[in-house]
């Protein structure tokens, strides 16, 4: 017999939110607090904000992120889908075990191993460190991810309506763009988010590769913290957290309109 939601059930469930997003609630809150000591509230203020506009380091780093984020996660969506597509549709070929392991390689090394390797790299082939050190660096470890979702959703496509559609006449790469890219999508728009935010969150490789006029958010973030923690700190990460939050729930709603459509085709018009 099976058994209903219990109150054990929901403790646990209410716990493992409570561990998950109080911090993230608390760091929201104190963004608007009036006292300089981000500790002891001293009553509801935007000051913060106001002053985080005049804080050219703090802004110029999280610009750097953003801008890192976007070109990293684009690289590695557009490169983990071409991973997962020779991974799922070439069967198998010579390299494939090799191929298949500096895919994966990223994802369970550590990070400090991979920071290292890349810095090697790059002094060895004389690649002065900044922006796109960064850049690469992100796109070698978020590649993996993304290969990872869109290859799970290439295991159970129904093959079906791409033989259909060559059958008809269309060429592998209209296929492509035609019928498996629209029904991949989902998994597609699900890597380049994923990798996006830990492009995001790093500050172990992007502190390795990291070079004059090039310092990201966390970098900031971190040389700040260990002087003292600034409300500022805590207004930018709202900032942020909004920001991705909002991107979340839009591509939420795109993603299920999109299964929407994929599920009950519009019908054509009947013509007279």
């Amino acid at each position: 017999m099976r058994r209903g939601f219990g109150f054990l059930d929901a403790t646990a469930l209410a716990l493992g939110f409570a561990f998950l997003y109080v911090p993230i609630l608390l760091l929201v809150v104190y963004s608007f607090n009036d006292s300089r000591l981000v500790t002891v509230w001293g009553g509801f203020s935007t000051r913060w904000y106001r002053a985080l506009l005049d804080n050219e380091p703090l802004m110029e780093a999280a610009w750097v992120t953003v801008r890192i984020a976007l070109v990293s996660a684009s690289a590695a969506t557009i490169l983990g889908t071409l991973a997962a597509l020779a991974l799922v549709r070439w069967g198998r070929f010579a390299g494939r075990t090799l191929f298949t392991g500096l895919v994966y390689a990223p994802m369970v090394m550590p990070e400090v191993m991979t920071g290292l390797a890349l810095l090697l790299f790059f002094v060895a082939i004389d690649l002065d460190r900044g922006f796109w050190t960064i850049t690469l660096a992100h796109t070698t470890l978020t590649m993996c991810f993304v290969t990872v979702v869109v290859q799970a959703r290439l295991v159970t496509l129904d093959r079906s309506y791409e033989e259909a559609a060559m059958d008809l006449g269309a060429p592998p790469i209209r296929t492509f763009f035609s019928v498996t890219l629209p029904m991949i999508s989902p998994a597609v728009v699900a890597g380049f988010l994923l990798a996006f935010t830990l492009s995001l969150d790093d500050l172990v490789i992007a502190s390795f590769n990291t070079g004059p006029g090039a310092t990201t958010l966390p970098i900031r973030i971190y040389s700040q913290v260990r002087l003292g923690v600034s409300p500022e700190i805590n207004a930018i990460s709202t900032i942020l957290v909004g920001i991705v939050s909002a991107a979340l729930v839009v591509v939420a709603l795109i993603m299920k309109r999109i299964a929407l459509k994929q599920e009950n085709p519009a019908q054509q018009p009947a013509s007279n």
